[in-house]
């Protein structure tokens, strides 16, 4: 995935500049000025003027952040793991409307169709992600996209702020389907202590980057960015939706509410995917800037796992707190720390939470399929561009 032996990315050699144009009369609009020096720190944004013959890009050229070479040519390749996720992405395509959702609405709408903790997870769920997806979204577009100086890597960053659209909109989907209340659901997270904790905490992590100031290309500047991309990446996106995927997922087990788990089943593809993108990116800004990775923060990053473990513990306890769907709160503390040592590993970090083991091992099935028939049994998975589920 990663291309660990890149060589390291040299200067580019100033570009050759057009002739200053003649001058135009007073009555035409003026000439656009060449921005300062200081919003180019940190790298190019593609929105540079243009410079007549200037010379042909080389891949040498490119880098993960603070490159300034030319961010409108997208080949030369440099990063073709990003290239290829965004192709999968694309085959992967799916949208809300397509999945039957009568057979949820009917046990819905049946008094004794779901107990009252059973109908808590759903909303509370709903209430959390649709919440949660437009977080990351307004992070990517408003922060995270102006600071990666790569291409390839933008372009798969533009599906994914797609997808978590597409996310929010699917459960708006099951929400409009099953009659709930939109204001209550959309709200939660300004009105449920466990949810708002989720959210609050993630939003940390992009007050700095979405900052119109705030530029990379110091070292303290480029660890922000790398400490940040984790929190949103690893934390939010890999630790802090797996209690609310495991919940939900569980109803479709069941053959209950397949039309929702079914909706969460395509979402858990997606986001396994953006996650194993963002670690990939994490991993590049390290490989290409070792100096940001200090002892310091490797012990933040590990203080900042073990705070997020807890907050969605929390959220596992405050969801269900009895037991039900054959689960319980104590079960997802042993699940947690286990998704949480797969993140450190992933991340180049030891384990923070040694022998930790996954009680729930059929997550792990439904991820690792490369293809399958859905294991609700309602339907083969087929999209719109013919492929097969891919992850």
């Amino acid at each position: 995935m990663l291309n660990w032996n890149d060589p390291t990315p040299t200067e580019r050699p100033p570009s050759a500049r057009m002739p200053n144009p003649a001058p135009r009369p007073a009555s035409t609009a003026a000439v656009a000025t060449p921005p300062p020096p200081e919003i180019a720190q940190g790298g190019a944004t593609g929105l540079e003027q243009v410079a007549l013959g200037a010379g042909r890009l080389r891949v040498e050229d490119k880098r993960m952040i603070n490159c300034r070479s030319d961010l409108n040519q997208l080949i030369p390749f440099k990063y073709t793991w990003a290239w290829d996720k965004y192709l999968a992405a694309c085959n992967n395509h799916w949208m809300p409307q397509e999945i039957d959702m009568s057979a949820d609405v009917a046990l819905w709408q049946r008094p004794d169709g779901l107990s009252d903790d059973e109908r808590t997870i759903i909303k509370r769920g709903l209430g959390y992600f649709s919440t949660a997806d437009s977080l990351v979204a307004n992070n990517l577009v408003l922060a995270v996209y102006r600071h990666i100086t790569n291409p390839e890597c933008r372009q798969y960053l533009l599906r994914q702020a797609f997808e978590e659209a597409l996310h929010t909109h699917a459960y708006q989907y099951v929400i409009q389907s099953l009659g709930l209340d939109e204001a209550e659901v959309f709200n939660m997270y300004r009105e449920i202590p466990s949810v708002h904790r989720k959210a609050a905490f993630s939003l940390q992590f992009t007050e700095a980057l979405a900052d119109p100031n705030f530029r990379t290309g110091t070292e303290k500047t480029d660890r922000e960015l790398l400490r940040n991309l984790i929190g949103f990446y690893v934390l939010t996106e890999g630790i802090f939706f797996y209690v609310g995927f495991v919940q939900i997922l569980s109803f479709g087990r069941q053959n209950r509410m397949v039309g929702t788990a079914e909706q969460f089943q395509y979402i858990l593809r997606d986001e396994s995917m953006h996650l194993n993108f963002g670690i990939d990116v994490i991993n590049q800004i390290r490989q290409e800037n070792p100096q940001l990775w200090t002892d310091g923060l490797q012990a933040e990053v590990l203080e900042m796992i073990d705070q997020a473990v807890a907050l969605e513990q929390a959220y596992a306890v405050d969801t269900m707190p009895r037991g039900v769907l054959g689960l319980n709160a104590d079960m997802f503390g042993g699940f947690l720390r286990y998704i949480a040592n797969r993140r450190c590993r992933q991340i180049g970090l030891n384990e923070l939470y040694p022998g930790a083991v996954n009680p729930f091992p059929w997550m792990s099935e439904i991820i690792d399929l490369k293809k399958e028939k859905n294991f609700f049994e309602t339907r083969v998975l087929e999209y719109q561009s013919g492929a097969a589920l891919s992850w």
